[in-house]
């Protein structure tokens, strides 16, 4: 083989695994195709619970049929990289307020992927612990903040560490270095944010529909967090509460999307028309932007960043049931 020949084929196999590499099946992928494909990914691993990162699963003895049943996630995926899901948000000041829980300034959140091992064209996969529809929407948050800053080859596992564990996949507990990356922001895509702006004028026009990503009491306004200034919903909005994206046990996996558009149906709006998602901090309205825009190809969703804490800071209108 001369030498011209040898380049020619190194050169053509190269190609070939970077091509592979990059032919994700979709926005969320199973188990197995992670485990065979995840020497050549970047895998982010998003999580509130750090500790749990590098702890043993904990299992718990089924009494009846003597099966072990995965208690507590623990652990990771070999070649995971930790992204503290803390984090990922910050302030930013908006108007003359200081808005809490929002995206991060562009270099701050490139120096955060950057020391996650992201590179330039990476193709990422993340992977939250998957206990519950929170843990799926904290992969749907980061998913998000990529996008909007211009990173679009990545996918979520579906259903988490809780579904690695139970496919019976290799997990490591041990915390391995990671190279540093070079990726950097290529834009800011404003086409999947809503500003409170943007919602003000949904809810008078009435062209674009607003989602209320949030559980049913804090909907209809019988409870809200302590950094929601004002009880209720924003006028107009549909509720669609985050618990009916996945399935309600451990792995939490996302509910097949004829089923989200049934209960979309029932709840009374059109996941095909524009639409803008929001929770209580753009954490759980990230989901409800995920199914849409990712899984049902809506290209018209945007999730509004600020939600409940920025509209209710901003002494904007909210509607709630009147109880005695």
């Amino acid at each position: 083989m001369n030498i011209k020949h040898l380049v020619t084929t190194v050169l053509l196999f190269l190609f070939s695994s970077m091509t592979t590499a990059s032919s994700l099946p979709g926005p969320l992928i199973d188990s197995d195709w992670l485990a065979d494909n995840k020497d050549k990914l970047v895998i982010l691993d998003v999580r509130k619970d750090v500790k749990s990162f590098s702890a043993k699963p904990v299992y718990k003895k089924d009494k009846k049929t003597g099966k072990l049943k995965l208690k507590r996630v623990g652990g990771h995926v070999p070649g995971a990289a930790l992204v503290n899901y803390k984090k990922i948000r910050g302030k930013r000041h908006i108007d003359g307020q200081v808005v809490t829980r929002m995206i991060l300034a562009k270099r701050d959140f490139e120096k955060l992927m950057q020391d996650a091992g992201l590179n330039k064209g990476s193709t990422a996969v993340i992977v939250s612990k998957g206990e519950n529809a929170g843990d799926m929407t904290i992969a749907t948050r980061l998913y998000w903040q990529l996008k909007y800053y211009g990173h679009s080859n990545m996918a979520i596992l579906d259903g988490g560490m809780a579904q690695w564990l139970k496919d019976g996949h290799k997990f490591t507990t041990e915390k391995q270095g990671v190279v540093r990356g070079d990726w950097v922001a290529t834009t800011e895509d404003k086409t999947v944010l809503a500003t409170s702006h943007d919602v003000a004028a949904a809810v008078k026009d009435k062209n674009t529909q607003l989602v209320d990503a949030r559980a049913l009491n804090q909907y209809l306004g019988t409870f809200n967090k302590s950094y929601v200034y004002a009880k209720g919903h924003i006028p107009t909005a549909k509720t669609y509460p985050t618990e009916l994206l996945t399935y309600p046990k451990a792995p939490a996996r996302f509910t097949s999307i004829t089923d989200l558009q049934t209960l979309a149906s029932e709840l009374g709006f059109d996941t095909s028309k524009p639409t803008i998602t929001y929770c209580n901090s753009g954490h759980l309205g990230s989901g409800a932007w995920f199914v849409m825009s990712e899984l049902m190809g809506n290209k018209n969703a945007k999730l509004y960043d600020g939600s409940m804490h920025q509209w209710t800071l901003e002494k904007r209108p909210t509607s709630a049931l009147k109880m005695e």
